[in-house]
């Protein structure tokens, strides 16, 4: 098996582990702020969905939601593809964070459907190949697809644990009605 099969096989097993550790989320699951301050999706004062994000990282960076870190993978995954394969236009302020599970579930399979391919169009002397960041550093290519193998296995665990702790506080055992977020409101639990 050669380099590109072997990346390809680890980049489904990895992002099969992160789909199943999906399964079943719900939108209040995925809007949980276990610690106060948390990093989150929600609507600014101008009613836009955004993500908290600074730059560069606060020490110690914020507890983020299971939707931020979701919405994050995804996110990653189509900028990397735009960078490294595609037209080098986009910015992390072009991808208004999906405000539903079903929304983000649509952006990560895009995302994996697109670097999927991005490695099977290529030829194993193109691995090596430098291709863009889109921070503007040039990587090997095989980088690229071992940067997101390794994202979906972290990120992914990041998730389960998250859930694991959601499950564990009772919040989805409590008779909760559809919360609305308004412009500027965050849910909070």
């Amino acid at each position: 098996m050669g380099r590109r099969d072997l990346l390809l096989v680890q980049m489904d097993q990895a992002y099969e582990r992160l789909r199943r550790r999906l399964d079943g989320l719900g939108e209040d699951e995925y809007f949980w702020e276990p610690v106060k301050g948390c990093w989150t999706i929600h609507r600014d004062e101008t009613g836009r969905w955004v993500t908290d994000y600074a730059f560069p990282d606060p020490v110690p960076a914020p507890v983020t939601t299971i939707g931020w870190r979701f919405v994050h993978i995804a996110d990653c995954k189509v900028m990397y593809h735009d960078y490294a394969f595609g037209a080098r236009r986009l910015t992390f302020p072009d991808l208004i964070p999906p405000s539903t599970v079903r929304g983000a579930l649509e952006r990560l399979d895009e995302g994996q459907r697109l670097l999927r391919s991005d490695l099977i169009g290529l030829e194993a002397d193109q691995l090596d190949q430098p291709r863009l960041t889109n921070w503007g550093e040039e990587w090997p290519a095989w980088r690229i697809f071992w940067a997101m193998i390794d994202h979906d296995l972290h990120h992914g665990a990041e998730i389960g644990c998250l859930r694991d702790l959601y499950r564990a506080s009772g919040v989805e055992d409590a008779a909760a009605t559809r919360r609305e977020i308004r412009s500027g409101q965050r849910l909070k639990v």
